[in-house]
């Protein structure tokens, strides 16, 4: 039961011998906390059935790592593709490039922007860790190409650069109306042609 999920954080505290003045104070929150994952795990159940129902949601879903929750608010946040001349004015949109402060010759690039959707940019950070740390094929050349930033600029920034990315990518398929599909795949249906 000690696998640190989230979900079975309820019933770790209460396996645990805590003294009976102890868990009187701790018990309302373990009530509060188990019926906030009952909702989320509802809320979950609907936006899982909403995907399955809107098409861009469930063609943004088909990214790796990528699931109901950020794809519903990728495509609420992005609303109409047309709006936007290219995938850079979507990562600047969303807050994931850098800020710049320059005067006369010299230029200063700082942290990221922040700008536009906080919720969005966090789940975008969220589906990017999410990538680095689950090793598949079809995202192997996302995560060899954020752990060459990782070597030479830190992980933190090869993160939000891997978030600007992928906002890149599901902005594409929005607008093109495209499935995702790894490099690999690409490059065999361009030899089977």
């Amino acid at each position: 039961m000690a696998d640190g999920e989230a979900e079975s954080f309820v019933k770790r505290v209460a396996a645990l011998p805590l003294p009976g003045r102890l868990m009187a104070q701790v018990a309302p929150l373990l009530n509060l906390m188990q019926h906030l994952n009952e909702q989320i795990v509802f809320m979950n159940g609907v936006l899982e059935r909403v995907a399955h129902k809107d098409e861009q949601v469930a063609r943004l879903c088909t990214v790796p790592q990528v699931g109901p929750v950020t794809a519903c608010a990728f495509v609420s946040a992005v609303d109409e593709p047309e709006r936007f001349s290219g995938p850079h004015q979507v990562e600047a949109y969303l807050g994931l490039v850098p800020g710049e402060k320059s005067s006369g010759e010299k230029q200063h690039r700082g942290p990221i922007t922040k700008t536009g959707n906080s919720r969005v940019r966090w789940l975008l950070i969220q589906a990017a860790l999410s990538l680095l740390r689950v090793k598949r094929p079809e995202t192997e050349h996302l995560r060899e190409w954020a752990e060459k930033i990782a070597a030479r600029r830190g992980k933190k920034i090869a993160v939000v650069a891997l978030a600007r990315r992928l906002a890149g990518i599901l902005f594409a398929m929005m607008r093109d109306g495209t499935q995702y599909r790894p490099p690999q795949a690409q490059e065999e249906e361009m030899e089977a042609a």
